[in-house]
């Protein structure tokens, strides 16, 4: 090897992670040749307690290549400005080698920074830069959590958010909280999300706030330390709210504090984070390592989630990811979109050196999931593995567009 050849590479390393790079010196050349949105029927009935009539939320992008390869990726929920943000950047995009995965992700973020980055467009990004990952897995025969790095681990632990509890109970008749823990625990899953507290106004009552405790105290009294407990507040809450939850769980040994405000003031949760015990986990909200290093530098927070359809994508999530690991902050992440987000995350989480739990739904991974996919890792002893085929590794099923579920519209083609 040549001095040049070897500095070459050197810097290539350095702008990719190492797998990545690997993979990309060991795969030809390619060029996008397509480009797809796919949506689906909001009336297609999917199967649980109910019934099943949920309209999906998320929709995918699949990235056509010269070589016959078919890369997807996927994001949600909003799909008429995710769609038309592909449209508006599919020039840009069409004629490219799908293998530069941060050379692109690098001049699409550049043209939507200069114009307010964010939203559907940050979005779209997530799902382009999820289905170069794809390509690249196939073109070079590795999955997904190879390119990142490889295993840290041989399995991911996951816990369960409680929101569909028709799901578990098989009735409408609403939560029963005890009966849920011990649904969850027969299947060895031992950590769960809930949502105890209602905020009108941003402000905890003191009724509402024992209301919600009642629920917390009813797990640890009748299970002890056998289901950890994560509380999410969806930002509903100002600081001094915060501030109360957070010495009201103090006790009960919490795994962590969610989003309890907004994601608009670093020093609000630094001030939160330093007054409490219970740690503070945030957030699904933010996008790129850039919006988390002020998080970082201010000291507020002790578990990060994000999640990787919203926040720039499998390899943008692995940047925050080494970042927090830095501060020895470990990574909680949010798959509470569709079957590729969940696995994609897996195989992140797989990879992760720094990793606490990643986020599960008993509805979606048992009835919704398996509509479109054919290998949907399921937990197993509360842990899941993701597939080992090249990519992404999921069997899309293909009479999905067939039988009219798959919406396929062609945004753009060369």
């Amino acid at each position: 090897m040549t001095r040049r050849s070897f500095l070459n590479q050197a810097a290539g390393a350095a702008a990719f992670p190492a797998a990545i790079q690997a993979a990309v010196n060991n795969t030809e050349p390619m060029k996008i040749t397509k480009i797809e949105a796919v949506t689906f029927r909001q009336d297609i009935k999917i199967g649980g307690g109910n019934g099943g009539s949920e309209a999906t939320e998320f929709c995918w992008v699949r990235l056509h290549t010269d070589k016959g390869i078919i890369g997807t990726g996927e994001t949600y929920p909003f799909h008429q400005g995710e769609i038309g943000a592909l449209k508006d950047y599919s020039r840009t995009l069409t004629g490219r080698d799908p293998r530069d995965i941060d050379g692109i992700w690098r001049a699409f973020y550049h043209r939507m920074a200069m114009r307010n980055a964010g939203g559907a467009d940050m979005r779209i990004l997530s799902a382009i830069n999820m289905a170069q990952l794809d390509i690249l897995g196939q073109a070079s025969g590795l999955p997904l959590y190879r390119l990142l790095g490889g295993k840290t681990r041989p399995r991911v632990r996951v816990y369960n958010t409680t929101t569909d509890y028709w799901a578990i109970n098989n009735t409408k008749m609403g939560p029963d909280t005890m009966k849920i823990v011990q649904f969850l625990l027969d299947r060895g899953i031992t950590a769960m999300k809930i949502y105890p507290f209602s905020a009108p106004d941003n402000y905890i009552s003191n009724q509402a706030l024992e209301r919600g405790m009642s629920w917390i105290k009813e797990i640890r009294d009748k299970t002890g330390n056998q289901m950890d407990i994560c509380v999410d507040l969806w930002g509903r809450f100002d600081l001094p709210s915060a501030q109360r939850i957070a010495k009201a769980l103090e006790p009960y040994n919490i795994m962590y504090l969610e989003d309890a405000m907004l994601m608009n003031n670093p020093k609000a949760y630094a001030q939160l984070a330093a007054e409490t015990s219970v740690p503070i986990c945030m957030s699904e909200t933010l996008a790129t390592r850039y919006e988390y290093r002020e998080y970082f530098e201010n000291k507020a927070c002790d578990v990060i989630m994000y999640d990787l359809t919203w926040c720039g994508g499998p390899s943008e999530a692995k940047k925050i990811s080494d970042m927090a690991d830095t501060y020895l902050i470990p990574t909680s992440p949010h798959t509470c979109g569709g079957p590729l987000l969940y696995t994609c995350s897996a195989h992140l989480c797989t990879a992760l050196p720094s990793f606490l739990i990643m986020e599960s739904n008993y509805w979606k991974y048992t009835h919704q999931f398996p509509h479109f996919v054919n290998n949907i890792p399921v937990p197993e002893k509360g842990h899941i593995v993701p597939p080992e085929a090249p990519g992404i590794g999921l069997e899309i099923k293909p009479e999905l567009f067939r039988n009219g579920d798959a919406i396929v519209e062609t945004v753009a083609q060369v």
